[in-house]
């Protein structure tokens, strides 16, 4: 709430005024920092979400609205920008059923609309004219140009327990045929109790080698109960057996999270509804046509360029020239064009996180997903992530990369 003065009420006092204008002027600062940067800091929520909102400098707000000649029209002005937001607020209108004043819609359904809106005060002001935007809930991935979707895909994301992150980071190098270092995630939980007991068929099983700063070891001669695991690198080489399949995109982030090809023996999970079923990473169904319509659009590249190195079979990898911003983000309701409102799974419970910030206990019953115990059903574990994760059963030695060999 916003604590205003008196409406239609001169002040008794210089004091009076004094006061009233304070009170104004915060309210005015506090409705410009909700209006943009929304009400809560999302990093506070949940380490999911590693964003910082653009918010209005309050050295600026006062001057201006003191200049506007509608200070009403200012103060709307603040709120975000993006289609989609727009197209919310009129979902949440239509939903209140302002004429009437009865709520039509469902609560949970209100509160919703109201919890993505919150969301996009969180995004940059600026997507950019040409971008990648990826929907954890709806498991699909965008490319965008001029404000248009140009390119679909299906997407596998992580799990609850291996959430994917919510950030934007630019793209900087396309890898063809990559080679995969296993993450710290990997070393500690699935390599290290088998090495500990002896047990080296884990790596050849998988195909990784072993190195220490730069130099091969033979994993044998070293006692792994004493040394530092993590100062020993467990790469495996491009090929058809190679975790991150044909390709990878990186976007550098503290995540270490990057998109990558998908292998044959994960392929049917795209024909699920619900595909969150590995680590934090994004595989795709069909990476050859994104790289291809990225590549073409930075470098002007053909499609047999790109396939020329995607049959290559040897690492390659490509520098990208323009700022191509890679938007990871967490929306559970989507507003088309005829103003339908498409709704998602909360898939890791954030709608709840936020609707008890935002309405406290008045918030619509937001589920929370059970804990997600189990290590991922994947071959492309590939980042690493907090320090919240457990470390795996290695009797299984497939099992003990947490189906790193697929089904």
């Amino acid at each position: 709430a916003f604590e205003l003065p008196p409406a239609g009420e001169l002040p008794a006092s210089p004091e009076a005024q004094a006061v009233a204008e304070i009170k104004l002027d915060l309210a005015i600062l506090k409705y410009a920092r909700f209006a943009r940067g929304g009400r809560l800091n999302p990093p506070q929520l949940s380490a999911l979400f590693d964003e910082a909102p653009p918010l209005r400098d309050p050295k600026a707000v006062l001057p201006e609205i003191a200049t506007a000649s509608a200070p009403d029209a200012y103060l709307q002005s603040l709120h975000p920008k993006h289609e989609q937001f727009e197209r919310l607020r009129q979902a949440l209108l239509k939903a209140q059923d302002k004429t009437s004043g009865k709520a039509a819609g469902n609560q949970r359904d209100i509160q919703r609309l109201i919890i993505n809106m919150e969301r996009w005060r969180w995004m940059p002001e600026d997507l950019g004219d040409f971008y990648v935007w990826n929907n954890s809930p709806e498991f699909m991935l965008y490319v965008v140009k001029d404000r248009k979707a140009i390119f679909a895909d299906k997407t596998l994301v992580g799990t609850s327990a291996y959430a994917t992150p919510v950030f934007t980071a630019d793209l900087k190098t396309i890898v063809f045929n990559p080679d995969w270092i296993a993450p710290p995630t990997v070393v500690t939980e699935n390599l290290l109790p088998p090495l500990r007991e002896g047990n080296y068929s884990i790596l050849k099983i998988h195909g990784l080698s072993v190195s220490y700063q730069g130099n091969p070891v033979d994993p044998t001669r070293v006692d792994w109960g004493r040394v530092n695991i993590l100062n020993y690198t467990f790469s495996q080489k491009a090929g058809p057996e190679n975790v991150l399949g044909k390709v990878k995109f990186l976007f550098p982030n503290k995540h270490t999270v990057y998109m990558h090809d998908t292998l044959p023996v994960r392929q049917k999970f795209f024909q699920k509804p619900m595909r969150a079923i590995g680590h934090e990473c994004v595989r795709m169904e069909k990476p050859n046509r994104f790289a291809e319509l990225l590549l073409g659009e930075d470098k002007g590249w053909q499609a047999s360029q790109v396939r020329e190195l995607w049959d290559k079979g040897v690492s390659s990898p490509v520098t990208i020239d323009h700022t191509i911003p890679v938007h990871m983000v967490y929306f559970t309701a989507v507003v088309d064009e005829k103003g339908e409102v498409a709704t998602f799974a909360d898939l890791y419970g954030l709608d709840n996180k936020v609707a008890a910030a935002l309405f406290g206990s008045a918030a619509a019953g937001f589920p929370v997903p059970p804990p997600d115990t189990t290590v991922p059903q994947t071959q492309e574990a590939e980042a690493s992530g907090p320090a919240r994760r457990t470390a795996t059963s290695n009797n299984d030695i497939a099992g003990s990369l947490g189906g790193f060999a697929g089904d």
